[in-house]
Protein backbone atom coordinates (compact mmCIF):
# COMPACT_ATOMS: atom_id res chain seq x y z
CA UNK A 1 0.00 0.00 0.00
CA UNK A 2 2.74 2.34 1.25
CA UNK A 3 4.49 1.86 -2.67
CA UNK A 4 1.44 2.53 -4.09
CA UNK A 5 0.74 5.85 -2.48
CA UNK A 6 4.85 6.88 -3.30
CA UNK A 7 4.12 5.62 -6.79
CA UNK A 8 0.81 7.70 -7.28
CA UNK A 9 2.91 10.84 -5.84
CA UNK A 10 5.68 10.61 -8.22
CA UNK A 11 2.78 10.34 -10.80
CA UNK A 12 1.08 13.20 -9.83
CA UNK A 13 3.98 15.06 -9.44
CA UNK A 14 5.65 14.47 -12.96
CA UNK A 15 2.44 15.14 -14.75
CA UNK A 16 2.51 18.37 -12.60
CA UNK A 17 5.22 18.85 -13.84
CA UNK A 18 5.09 18.20 -17.50
CA UNK A 19 2.13 20.71 -17.61
CA UNK A 20 4.28 23.70 -15.85
CA UNK A 21 7.10 22.92 -18.41
CA UNK A 22 4.70 23.11 -21.01
CA UNK A 23 3.17 26.08 -20.34
CA UNK A 24 6.93 27.54 -19.59
CA UNK A 25 8.00 26.95 -23.10
CA UNK A 26 4.80 27.87 -24.68
CA UNK A 27 5.12 31.40 -23.11
CA UNK A 28 8.50 31.73 -24.54
CA UNK A 29 7.24 30.70 -27.89
CA UNK A 30 4.50 32.52 -27.90
CA UNK A 31 5.49 36.05 -26.44
CA UNK A 32 8.54 38.27 -27.48
CA UNK A 33 9.20 39.51 -24.10
CA UNK A 34 8.05 37.51 -21.01
CA UNK A 35 9.62 38.35 -17.54
CA UNK A 36 9.17 35.76 -14.21
CA UNK A 37 8.11 37.16 -11.02
CA UNK A 38 10.32 36.23 -8.90
CA UNK A 39 9.81 36.92 -5.02
CA UNK A 40 12.02 34.56 -3.07
CA UNK A 41 9.21 32.80 -1.87
CA UNK A 42 8.55 29.09 -2.41
CA UNK A 43 6.06 28.86 -5.61
CA UNK A 44 8.62 31.43 -7.33
CA UNK A 45 11.86 29.24 -6.67
CA UNK A 46 9.69 26.34 -7.83
CA UNK A 47 8.87 27.80 -10.75
CA UNK A 48 12.66 29.40 -11.57
CA UNK A 49 13.39 25.48 -10.81
CA UNK A 50 11.26 24.36 -14.01
CA UNK A 51 12.70 26.80 -16.14
CA UNK A 52 15.91 26.03 -15.61
CA UNK A 53 14.60 22.48 -16.41
CA UNK A 54 12.63 23.22 -19.37
CA UNK A 55 15.14 24.85 -21.04
CA UNK A 56 18.44 23.18 -19.89
CA UNK A 57 21.12 23.40 -20.89
CA UNK A 58 20.61 27.12 -21.86
CA UNK A 59 20.02 29.43 -19.62
CA UNK A 60 16.32 30.48 -18.47
CA UNK A 61 15.76 32.30 -21.50
CA UNK A 62 13.69 35.65 -19.65
CA UNK A 63 14.92 37.93 -16.65
CA UNK A 64 13.34 37.27 -13.34
CA UNK A 65 11.61 40.65 -12.12
CA UNK A 66 11.73 41.43 -7.86
CA UNK A 67 9.12 43.92 -7.18
CA UNK A 68 10.73 44.77 -3.39
CA UNK A 69 8.79 46.43 -1.12
CA UNK A 70 11.67 48.01 0.47
CA UNK A 71 10.24 45.67 3.25
CA UNK A 72 11.13 42.14 2.83
CA UNK A 73 13.23 40.04 5.30
CA UNK A 74 16.95 40.12 5.24
CA UNK A 75 16.45 36.36 4.72
CA UNK A 76 14.64 36.49 1.13
CA UNK A 77 17.10 39.29 0.15
CA UNK A 78 19.88 37.30 0.59
CA UNK A 79 18.39 34.12 -0.88
CA UNK A 80 17.31 36.14 -3.94
CA UNK A 81 20.67 37.37 -4.60
CA UNK A 82 22.49 33.69 -3.79
CA UNK A 83 20.16 31.90 -6.28
CA UNK A 84 19.84 34.32 -9.22
CA UNK A 85 23.28 33.79 -8.92
CA UNK A 86 23.66 30.27 -9.06
CA UNK A 87 20.91 29.84 -12.12
CA UNK A 88 22.95 32.82 -13.70
CA UNK A 89 20.06 34.50 -14.72
CA UNK A 90 19.47 38.11 -15.19
CA UNK A 91 17.61 39.97 -12.19
CA UNK A 92 15.84 43.11 -12.35
CA UNK A 93 14.67 44.66 -8.96
CA UNK A 94 11.87 46.92 -9.19
CA UNK A 95 11.93 49.76 -6.09
CA UNK A 96 8.41 50.65 -4.55
CA UNK A 97 10.71 53.47 -3.22
CA UNK A 98 11.69 55.02 -6.37
CA UNK A 99 7.56 54.83 -6.80
CA UNK A 100 7.19 57.12 -3.89
CA UNK A 101 10.20 59.48 -4.41
CA UNK A 102 8.53 59.99 -7.82
CA UNK A 103 5.26 60.73 -6.86
CA UNK A 104 3.74 58.14 -8.68
CA UNK A 105 2.36 56.23 -5.32
CA UNK A 106 1.52 57.82 -1.92
CA UNK A 107 3.15 55.90 0.91
CA UNK A 108 0.63 55.09 3.73
CA UNK A 109 0.84 56.83 7.12
CA UNK A 110 0.46 55.50 10.36
CA UNK A 111 1.48 52.18 13.00
CA UNK A 112 -0.28 49.91 10.59
CA UNK A 113 0.91 51.30 7.25
CA UNK A 114 2.04 48.66 4.76
CA UNK A 115 3.63 49.11 1.32
CA UNK A 116 2.17 46.22 -0.09
CA UNK A 117 -0.64 47.52 -2.20
CA UNK A 118 1.96 49.60 -3.40
CA UNK A 119 4.06 47.02 -5.74
CA UNK A 120 1.30 47.50 -7.87
CA UNK A 121 2.42 50.93 -9.60
CA UNK A 122 5.50 49.90 -9.60
CA UNK A 123 5.12 46.03 -10.91
CA UNK A 124 3.09 48.03 -14.17
CA UNK A 125 5.74 50.31 -14.94
CA UNK A 126 8.33 47.92 -14.52
CA UNK A 127 6.22 45.98 -17.16
CA UNK A 128 5.85 49.43 -19.62
CA UNK A 129 9.41 50.46 -19.22
CA UNK A 130 11.00 46.80 -19.91
CA UNK A 131 7.98 46.33 -22.72
CA UNK A 132 7.27 42.99 -20.96
CA UNK A 133 4.34 41.06 -23.06
CA UNK A 134 4.00 38.59 -20.40
CA UNK A 135 4.96 38.08 -17.01
CA UNK A 136 5.05 34.35 -15.35
CA UNK A 137 3.56 34.53 -11.52
CA UNK A 138 3.69 31.96 -9.51
CA UNK A 139 -0.06 31.83 -7.95
CA UNK A 140 -1.91 28.88 -7.60
CA UNK A 141 -5.95 27.78 -7.53
CA UNK A 142 -6.14 26.59 -4.30
CA UNK A 143 -4.34 29.91 -2.46
CA UNK A 144 -7.34 32.03 -2.61
CA UNK A 145 -10.96 32.85 -4.23
CA UNK A 146 -9.85 35.54 -6.74
CA UNK A 147 -6.86 33.08 -8.07
CA UNK A 148 -9.28 30.23 -8.19
CA UNK A 149 -10.76 32.07 -11.43
CA UNK A 150 -7.06 32.77 -13.03
CA UNK A 151 -6.54 31.03 -16.75
CA UNK A 152 -3.06 29.77 -17.20
CA UNK A 153 -2.86 32.37 -20.00
CA UNK A 154 -4.49 35.41 -18.13
CA UNK A 155 -5.08 38.87 -19.78
CA UNK A 156 -4.71 41.93 -18.76
CA UNK A 157 -5.69 45.10 -20.47
CA UNK A 158 -4.16 48.31 -21.62
CA UNK A 159 -4.11 49.70 -18.41
CA UNK A 160 -2.43 46.26 -16.64
CA UNK A 161 -5.85 45.08 -15.50
CA UNK A 162 -7.98 41.96 -15.39
CA UNK A 163 -11.52 41.44 -15.58
CA UNK A 164 -12.24 37.68 -14.50
CA UNK A 165 -15.60 38.15 -16.88
CA UNK A 166 -13.66 38.23 -19.77
CA UNK A 167 -10.68 35.35 -20.20
CA UNK A 168 -10.11 33.53 -23.01
CA UNK A 169 -11.35 29.99 -23.01
CA UNK A 170 -8.79 27.30 -22.69
CA UNK A 171 -9.18 24.04 -24.43
CA UNK A 172 -7.13 20.86 -23.53
CA UNK A 173 -3.93 22.33 -24.02
CA UNK A 174 -4.67 25.37 -26.14
CA UNK A 175 -3.43 28.82 -24.97
CA UNK A 176 -4.41 32.04 -26.83
CA UNK A 177 -1.76 34.69 -25.99
CA UNK A 178 -3.22 37.07 -29.36
CA UNK A 179 -2.89 40.48 -27.43
CA UNK A 180 -3.52 44.12 -29.02
CA UNK A 181 -0.45 47.00 -28.68
CA UNK A 182 0.17 47.61 -24.85
CA UNK A 183 -2.00 44.55 -23.30
CA UNK A 184 0.09 41.49 -21.42
CA UNK A 185 -0.83 38.51 -20.50
CA UNK A 186 -0.32 37.31 -16.85
CA UNK A 187 0.73 33.28 -17.22
CA UNK A 188 0.59 31.07 -14.39
CA UNK A 189 2.29 27.34 -14.70
CA UNK A 190 1.40 26.46 -11.11
CA UNK A 191 -2.37 26.97 -11.39
CA UNK A 192 -2.99 23.01 -10.89
CA UNK A 193 -0.88 22.37 -8.09
CA UNK A 194 -1.59 22.61 -4.59
CA UNK A 195 0.56 23.74 -1.37
CA UNK A 196 1.16 20.25 -0.47
CA UNK A 197 2.22 19.46 -4.36
CA UNK A 198 4.81 22.33 -3.87
CA UNK A 199 6.10 20.69 -0.74
CA UNK A 200 6.62 17.18 -2.30
CA UNK A 201 8.17 19.14 -5.02
CA UNK A 202 10.71 20.44 -3.23
CA UNK A 203 11.55 17.30 -1.40
CA UNK A 204 12.03 15.63 -4.25
CA UNK A 205 13.67 18.09 -6.20
CA UNK A 206 16.13 18.71 -3.06
CA UNK A 207 15.58 22.46 -3.87
CA UNK A 208 16.73 24.93 -1.14
CA UNK A 209 15.14 27.61 0.65
CA UNK A 210 14.97 30.80 2.81
CA UNK A 211 15.16 29.64 6.64
CA UNK A 212 12.41 31.80 7.24
CA UNK A 213 10.13 28.34 5.98
CA UNK A 214 11.48 25.97 9.00
CA UNK A 215 10.83 26.21 12.72
CA UNK A 216 12.87 29.30 14.54
CA UNK A 217 12.71 32.00 17.51
CA UNK A 218 11.50 35.01 16.64
CA UNK A 219 10.00 37.94 18.63
CA UNK A 220 5.98 38.70 17.59
CA UNK A 221 3.13 40.58 17.72
CA UNK A 222 -0.41 39.78 17.43
CA UNK A 223 -1.65 42.08 15.48
CA UNK A 224 -5.47 41.85 13.61
CA UNK A 225 -5.38 38.17 13.67
CA UNK A 226 -1.84 38.20 12.42
CA UNK A 227 1.60 36.95 14.02
CA UNK A 228 3.82 39.32 12.43
CA UNK A 229 7.40 39.58 13.52
CA UNK A 230 9.24 42.68 15.16
CA UNK A 231 10.97 44.91 12.87
CA UNK A 232 12.08 48.33 11.98
CA UNK A 233 8.47 48.37 10.11
CA UNK A 234 6.35 46.27 12.86
CA UNK A 235 6.91 48.09 15.89
CA UNK A 236 4.33 47.23 18.55
CA UNK A 237 1.96 49.95 19.19
CA UNK A 238 0.14 50.39 22.85
CA UNK A 239 -1.99 47.72 24.20
CA UNK A 240 -0.84 44.96 21.68
CA UNK A 241 0.31 41.86 22.51
CA UNK A 242 3.99 40.99 22.11
CA UNK A 243 5.97 37.52 22.62
CA UNK A 244 9.63 36.89 22.66
CA UNK A 245 11.35 33.81 21.56
CA UNK A 246 8.01 32.39 19.72
CA UNK A 247 8.89 29.22 17.87
CA UNK A 248 7.23 29.87 14.30
CA UNK A 249 7.60 29.46 10.56
CA UNK A 250 6.46 31.51 7.73
CA UNK A 251 4.13 29.83 5.38
CA UNK A 252 4.23 32.86 2.98
CA UNK A 253 6.84 34.98 2.09
CA UNK A 254 6.14 38.84 1.40
CA UNK A 255 6.29 41.98 2.89
CA UNK A 256 7.31 42.13 6.55
CA UNK A 257 4.48 44.50 7.74
CA UNK A 258 1.51 41.92 6.35
CA UNK A 259 3.19 38.52 6.17
CA UNK A 260 2.43 36.72 8.96
CA UNK A 261 3.97 33.47 10.92
CA UNK A 262 2.62 29.98 12.57
CA UNK A 263 3.67 28.51 15.76
CA UNK A 264 5.72 25.00 14.15
CA UNK A 265 8.20 23.31 15.37
CA UNK A 266 8.71 21.86 11.80
CA UNK A 267 12.44 22.26 11.05
CA UNK A 268 12.88 20.58 8.08
CA UNK A 269 10.71 19.65 4.98
CA UNK A 270 9.25 16.35 6.37
CA UNK A 271 7.75 17.92 9.09
CA UNK A 272 6.54 20.64 7.18
CA UNK A 273 4.34 18.22 4.61
CA UNK A 274 2.85 16.43 7.87
CA UNK A 275 1.98 19.90 8.81
CA UNK A 276 0.20 20.85 5.86
CA UNK A 277 -1.30 17.89 5.82
CA UNK A 278 -3.20 18.72 8.70
CA UNK A 279 -3.75 22.34 8.25
CA UNK A 280 -7.11 23.48 8.06
CA UNK A 281 -6.19 26.79 6.88
CA UNK A 282 -4.50 27.83 3.53
CA UNK A 283 -0.98 29.78 3.82
CA UNK A 284 -2.58 33.06 2.34
CA UNK A 285 -4.99 32.87 6.02
CA UNK A 286 -1.39 34.33 7.71
CA UNK A 287 -1.43 36.89 5.14
CA UNK A 288 -2.80 40.33 7.10
CA UNK A 289 -3.37 42.17 3.56
CA UNK A 290 -6.14 39.32 2.70
CA UNK A 291 -8.10 40.29 5.74
CA UNK A 292 -8.76 44.08 4.82
CA UNK A 293 -11.35 42.89 3.09
CA UNK A 294 -13.51 40.36 2.35
CA UNK A 295 -12.58 40.87 -1.43
CA UNK A 296 -8.99 42.56 -0.98
CA UNK A 297 -7.20 39.53 -3.38
CA UNK A 298 -9.51 40.19 -6.04
CA UNK A 299 -9.51 44.06 -5.91
CA UNK A 300 -6.08 44.20 -6.24
CA UNK A 301 -6.07 42.04 -8.98
CA UNK A 302 -8.11 44.23 -11.04
CA UNK A 303 -5.74 46.60 -10.47
CA UNK A 304 -2.88 44.84 -11.57
CA UNK A 305 -1.57 43.26 -8.84
CA UNK A 306 0.25 39.63 -9.33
Amino acid sequence: MEQERHSYRVNHLAQLESEAIFILRETAAQFEKPALLFSGGKDSIVMAHLARKAFHPARIPFPLLHVDTGHNFEETIQYRDDYVAELRAELIVGLVQDSIEKGRVQEEKGPFASRNALQTVTLLDAIEDKQYDACLGGGRRDEEKARAKERFFSHRDDFGQWDPKNQRPELWNIFNGRKHHGEHFRVFPLSNWTEMDVWQYIKAENIPLPSLYFSHKRDVVHRNGAMLAISDVVVPQEGEEIERDAVVRFRTIGDMTCTGAVYSDASHIDAIIQEVATARQTERGTRADDKRSETAMEDRKKEGYF
